[in-house]
């Protein structure tokens, strides 16, 4: 893979060789299927040109299987050149991106008149969308399903805390679900408890109460709580429709996944995604939009806990289920609004984005983010995405993406530095003793 990806996407895990096994999803392909793909011409060596290949038709969804060998054997092609590194910058995220990694590399002493002469060489390189002309399945549409007609048993997992005004929607949504067979298991932290506000419903829930404001025992609780064979996790502010639990099923069997990561449009943030239009490998985990296969459990372990009242627990068992070489499918058919209320959840821990703190001289940012990132990143790309999310702080989180704010934040940031260092060197330290701590997650039984 291209190195220079650290300063755009340092935690796409797809870089990543899985560890615990040799057939995984991926954006390598295989060196025999080379003749077939279509190859820019623009990059002059061909690791570069292969490598690139791979990663487009990765992002237009074309569903790779490849191997450690296969891996290995294009890693092993004569490097990748400095020049096509920055071709590689330019084309897919613009000039803006790849003056912020030659500023990255300067100021860490690399050598200057290489990185001008490979920078200025690839001036004129055109952008282009990193999504592309999207692949398209046309035999999803009609396709039967067999295992939604089987209708085995569907766990919706939910925990809430103090949001029953959302939670009352959330569950009348439920109820005009056209797949029948689930059950809801719902995991309240409230204070004040209301028991009596399920009453209401027509749905078969399952009412566990937890005193405890740990959203990740509540879902590992959950899933310890049923025999049933599929895990739907979904969140107390969310919107869907009626057929949003066949679709999910519907995915997993289409394509033979252990994982139906369903997409979140959010009506507050980033302005949604390319990618959330079409079947792709899932980049991502959302535990507030995802079906799970109960033996996933099995096999790479419940939820991380010492995520706890922190974030990125989701982020991390979605690396965890692609190191074990799991299927996990984007699945733009089984879609949620996710509202983002500003009361309950997670903001009654803090803040809800992992890179901004309320307090100033909290740690930044919040440790377990650290301590995810450096579970997973090489040094280089774990660096970066800590640098990247503390420089992208600086702006609005719906600005957070545009590449216009960029230089705007690496402003800000040299101006804030004094106190960035101090919130950084307190999350590194939690980071650290998070780390020290150790956790091994629990195999399901």
């Amino acid at each position: 893979m291209f190195q220079f990806i650290r300063y755009t996407q340092p935690t796409w895990p797809f870089h990543l060789i899985p560890a615990k096994a040799n057939e995984f999803p991926s954006c390598y392909p295989l060196l025999s299927d080379s003749a077939t793909l279509n190859v820019d011409k623009q990059f002059a060596t061909a690791q570069a040109q292969l490598t690139d290949a791979g990663f487009s038709s990765c992002n237009q969804g074309l569903l790779m299987i490849s191997t450690k060998e296969n891996a290995a054997a294009v890693k092993q092609m004569p490097p990748i050149s400095l020049a096509d590194e920055y071709t590689f910058l330019r084309k897919y995220w613009g000039n803006v991106w790849a003056t912020y990694a030659l500023l990255c590399r300067l100021v860490s002493f690399k050598n200057p008149f290489k990185e001008l002469q490979a920078f200025y060489a690839t001036r004129n390189t055109k952008k282009a969308s990193i999504y592309g002309s999207a692949i398209t399945y046309p035999a999803y549409e009609t396709f039967c399903s067999t295992l939604v007609k089987a209708q085995p048993l569907v766990a919706v997992i939910i925990p809430t805390l103090n949001r029953y005004t959302y939670l009352e929607d959330v569950l009348h949504d439920l109820e005009k679900q056209d797949y029948k067979n689930f059950e809801v298991i719902i995991v309240d932290q409230s204070s004040p408890y209301n028991e009596s506000f399920y009453k209401q419903f027509s749905l078969n829930i399952k009412l566990l109460r937890q005193e405890e404001r740990a959203l990740w025992t509540a879902r590992n609780n959950a899933v310890k709580s049923t025999r049933a064979e599929w895990l739907l996790f979904f969140d107390d502010d969310s919107r869907v429709e009626q057929d949003w639990i066949t679709e999910h099923m519907k995915c997993v069997d289409f394509f033979k996944a252990d994982v139906s990561a369903g997409v979140s449009l959010a009506v507050v943030g980033q302005k949604i995604s390319d990618s959330y239009n079409y079947f792709r490998w899932a980049t991502q985990f959302d535990s507030g939009n995802a079906l799970v296969k109960r033996s996933v459990f099995k096999k790479a372990g419940l939820f991380n806990e010492q995520f706890n009242g922190q974030r990125m627990g989701d982020g991390e068992f979605g690396f965890r289920v692609y190191m074990h070489g799991i299927k996990s499918i984007s699945n733009h058919k089984a879609a949620r609004i996710h509202l983002k209320v500003s009361e309950g959840g997670l903001r009654e821990m803090g803040s809800w984005d992992g890179f901004r703190p309320k307090k100033w001289f909290a740690p930044k940012p919040v440790p377990s983010v650290l301590y995810f990132f450096k579970m997973y990143l090489p040094r280089p790309y774990y660096t970066q995405a800590a640098l990247l999310g503390i420089i992208l702080s600086n702006v609005s989180y719906k600005q957070k993406g545009s590449s216009k704010m960029l230089l705007l934040s690496v402003l800000l940031s040299v101006l804030k530095s004094p106190v960035l260092y101090i919130q950084y060197l307190r999350a590194r330290s939690i980071a650290g003793q998070m780390l020290t701590a150790g956790y091994s997650p629990e195999i399901l039984q």
